[in-house]
């Protein structure tokens, strides 16, 4: 069975004018680029309410570390209360969206991901053995870069956003 570790959970909230559609766009060439992460859209809802909308995204991702450990990444998007706004940017008025926005990652480390230690009793022994004797400096050195990419994403999100606010 494979077995997985929580490293990381955090969430940033905003509140303002955006473009959602280049945010998230960003936000997906970002982690698909710089982290490598194969991501795919399990989950989009859109609710309207009047001239407002609250959307859920849900993606997850995985990138394969080694053939035994595997960073896999939960990205939700809650989006509530956008409408269609006019800002003015310098002398002519452009179209936005304006809401608050909420993006949570949760990222963890799956190890023995493809189950090759699970057939008998003597190989999930030897794994045991292996984790706490043999690699668990190699554990931390994965989990390490697993919060640093997460916390990456966040604050690469946050300066996005904080952009996007001060232009419009």
């Amino acid at each position: 069975m494979v077995e997985k570790d929580k490293i990381f959970s955090s969430k940033y909230k905003y509140n303002g004018a955006l473009q959602f559609a280049d945010f998230y766009r960003f936000c997906y060439d970002w982690l698909v680029d710089d982290t490598g992460l194969l991501l795919s859209e399990d989950k989009y809802t859109e609710k309207l309410s009047g001239d407002s909308k609250n959307i859920e995204i849900e993606w997850n991702g995985y990138k394969n570390l080694t053939d035994y450990f595997r960073f896999e990444a939960k990205v939700t998007f809650r989006v509530i209360g956008m409408v269609k706004v006019e800002v003015t940017e310098g002398n002519k008025k452009i179209k936005a969206d304006k809401g608050a926005v909420e993006i949570t990652i949760k990222s963890t480390l799956a190890r023995d991901y493809k189950g090759k230690f699970e057939k008998t009793g003597m190989q999930k022994f030897l794994r045991a053995i292996y984790e706490k004797w043999v690699i668990p400096a190699r554990i931390e050195q994965f989990e390490g870069k697993i919060i640093e990419d997460s916390i990456e994403f966040l604050e690469q999100g946050k300066s996005y956003l904080d952009m996007e606010g001060k232009r419009l």
